[in-house]
């Protein structure tokens, strides 16, 4: 009875202390993570990211936005769009970037009422350009770099989101090649590389499917899109995006596969999908690992990410107004770096440029500090102020609010 007595006066005891030290969290959150019991929040401020303040944390940023100088839209009316911006390089004293690029008779008119010079979509009847600039700010596009191909041959009917890699002083750029106008099956095309010896061509096409669509039933069946490449672990680490689980409610998520060759054979990873939310894909080497912005869709959009492995990604921050199809500028994406430095600065597209009957993208420039180099504290605020106007224009639809004007008429009827 002596010891049963003991013992419930020292679990009074700690389960005092205990609650004194929880009531008592410190007024300077510390920096490190406090020795006393912790909320699951709390807990999870300090397990979950790289600092518990998000000024701290080198994997957290805001973005802005510049508008890009020396490209022409034809006065926005729909027949001109740039889109899915490559990653930037820095070559022969300037910078390189490569992009959707569709000059058409029209503006998008839906798979329906594409013919052979009317596109489907944005991204239809397309080619892929480039353009160069000693600032990042302005630039001067060169052209076309790889350009449809002859009809029968894949990717005749357009070429898109390209992205592009050096390896051992050699280029080679990955692109979606489509055989049929977008929309009449979804957007089911598969991945394919091109090679040259310099960054500005010429281009010569391997011919062949680098990136195959995984077998019936499964995730990436029908989609391999937007094909990313960094060089990791003496490795070509390509990333993907998939869409799957049926339209129009599809579901999109990011895969890897790797090589030893640009040329493959890539293996992808038995734990695809690597990450479950994201559109266009977007990685960078950072630290030891692979850091990846998830723009849009799934349960963990709008976040930054990080993996030690490339493969096994955790949520590292939170984040406003992403780019959309950033293509960052990424000095040691080709380097096989063990310690990156992370990014600055890239191109991404807004792809509501004017009203969706002259339906078009356009490129933009985004910064932001998502790096080790510097320490920006304008990008490191807490949240971003708008105008009324931008609320304003999420509005309700027609149906939702007559649904509202319905149930308010019910309710005063009662």
């Amino acid at each position: 009875m002596k010891n049963y007595s003991t013992l419930l006066i020292i679990g009074y005891i700690l389960i005092t202390v205990n609650t004194v030290c929880a009531q008592n969290f410190p007024f300077i959150l510390p920096k490190e993570k406090p020795k006393q019991p912790l909320s699951t929040a709390m807990q999870r401020n300090y397990d979950n990211y790289l600092a518990p303040r998000p000024e701290d944390n080198e994997l957290y940023t805001q973005f802005k936005y510049t508008k890009v100088e020396g490209l022409d839209y034809s006065n926005d009316d729909g027949t001109v769009s740039r889109r899915d911006p490559s990653k930037i390089i820095f070559e022969n004293g300037k910078y390189y970037v490569w992009y959707t690029h569709r000059k058409t008779e029209t503006p998008p008119k839906g798979a329906k009422q594409a013919t052979e010079t009317i596109p489907s979509a944005d991204w239809d009847l397309s080619e892929i350009w480039y353009a160069t600039s000693l600032d990042g700010f302005n630039w001067e596009e060169q052209g076309v770099a790889i350009p449809r191909p002859p009809k029968q041959e894949l990717g005749h009917r357009s070429v898109s989101t390209a992205d592009i890699l050096k390896w051992k002083d050699k280029y080679y750029m990955y692109y979606q090649g489509f055989s049929e106008a977008s929309g009449l099956r979804g957007d089911d095309c598969p991945v394919l590389m091109s090679y040259a010896d310099s960054p500005d061509g010429p281009w010569t096409a391997a011919n062949k499917i680098v990136i195959p669509n995984g077998p019936k039933d499964t995730w990436d069946q029908f989609s391999i899109h937007d094909p990313y490449p960094l060089v990791y672990k003496d490795k070509i680490y390509l990333y993907y995006k998939s869409d799957f689980d049926g339209d129009p409610n599809l579901i999109r998520m990011q895969g890897l596969a790797t090589a030893d060759s640009p040329f493959g054979p890539f293996t992808k990873s038995k734990l695809n999908p690597v990450l479950t939310s994201g559109h266009e894909t977007t990685m960078f080497p950072f630290k030891d690992g692979i850091a990846a912005l998830t723009i849009r869709d799934g349960n963990e959009h709008n976040t930054v990410q990080f993996a030690k492995d490339g493969v096994n990604f955790k949520i590292a921050s939170m984040v406003e107004m992403m780019p959309a199809a950033a293509g960052p500028y990424v000095p040691d994406a080709f380097t096989n770096t063990k310690n990156g430095v992370g990014i600055t600065w890239g191109l991404s597209h807004f792809t509501n440029a004017t009203t969706w009957d002259k339906n078009h993208a356009i490129l933009v420039r985004f910064d932001c500090d998502l790096s080790r180099a510097i320490n920006d504290p304008e990008m490191k605020k807490h949240h971003v102020y708008h105008r009324p106007e931008v609320y304003f224009k999420q509005a309700l639809s027609k149906n939702q609010k007559e649904r509202i004007l319905k149930e308010n008429k019910k309710l005063t009827q009662q």
